[in-house]
């Protein structure tokens, strides 16, 4: 399956979003599919998961996106380490190359990865990048199926969602928005977020590698349930306040 790369420019806050139209002739599911590669291109190793050393969520928080003119983005195993990774610049969908920023030592920014493992984290030149402050968070939780949007301490979005199902759990952990899409599914609802996280049970799915998202749905009556592939659905009205708020790079923490 296949993501079209029509895009336009809108901008949400702080910073710009990109919406694209992604075609779905697929099944509802909860996972969203993607092109055959991976967002992540010509790896050359492996980056650390989890130890992240700096902090998300509380106090500034800042995205990282690629420069204009760059093809891709070289990611370090530490600051003027040896290189292990390296990202397509724009992503496999068109969107700018984003990353979260954890922490900054000297002329480097360590930074979340969208990749597996889930929690991955790598170095990259501040150089190659420009860096934007972020206003909200996002919390979802599993258990209470419910997402809630925060500035600061304050709660100012909340609403029930559904999630995987226990044969495909919705993964926990840290992890960020990645791209803003239009589906052509209407069953994905008016707008899916891919995020940074991917599935632990799918290894591919559709054709694409099982990554995570949060998007609408069709069925209103699974709102509240366990009943997707592993994506959080959202009510369409819900996603559509969503995609006006949110920009790229948002941290997105689920428990």
């Amino acid at each position: 399956m296949t993501r079209s790369a029509t895009a336009r420019w809108r901008t949400a806050t702080s910073s710009a979003t990109v919406l694209l139209t992604l075609g779905l002739a697929l099944a509802l599911s909860g996972c969203v599919p993607s092109p055959g590669a991976s967002t992540a291109s010509g790896a050359e190793g492996t980056v650390a998961s989890s130890g992240a050393e700096g902090t998300r969520g509380h106090g500034a928080m800042l995205a990282a996106t690629a420069k204009a003119g760059l093809t891709e983005v070289p990611v370090a195993e530490s600051p003027g380490g040896a290189q292990v990774a390296s990202f397509a610049s724009p992503n496999a969908v068109g969107a700018p190359l984003t990353f979260y920023v954890l922490a900054k030592k000297g002329d480097w920014l360590q930074v979340e990865l969208p990749q597996r493992p889930n929690g991955s984290t790598g170095w990259v030149r501040a150089a190659d990048v420009v860096t934007t402050g972020l206003r909200y968070r996002v919390q979802v939780s599993t258990a209470k199926k419910r997402l809630w949007v925060y500035s600061g301490d304050r709660v100012v979005e909340s609403h029930p969602v559904a999630t995987g199902t226990g044969g495909t759990p919705t993964p926990h952990g840290d992890f960020y928005i990645t791209e803003l899409l239009r589906p052509t599914n209407t069953g994905y609802g008016p707008y899916a977020f891919g995020l940074s996280a991917f599935s632990t049970v799918l290894d591919s799915f559709a054709g694409g590698p099982g990554q995570i998202g949060i998007h609408g749905t069709a069925d209103s009556a699974s709102i509240g349930r366990a009943a997707s592939h592993g994506c959080i659905r959202l009510g369409n009205d819900a996603i559509t306040r969503l995609a006006g708020l949110l920009p790229l790079g948002t941290p997105v923490s689920i428990d």
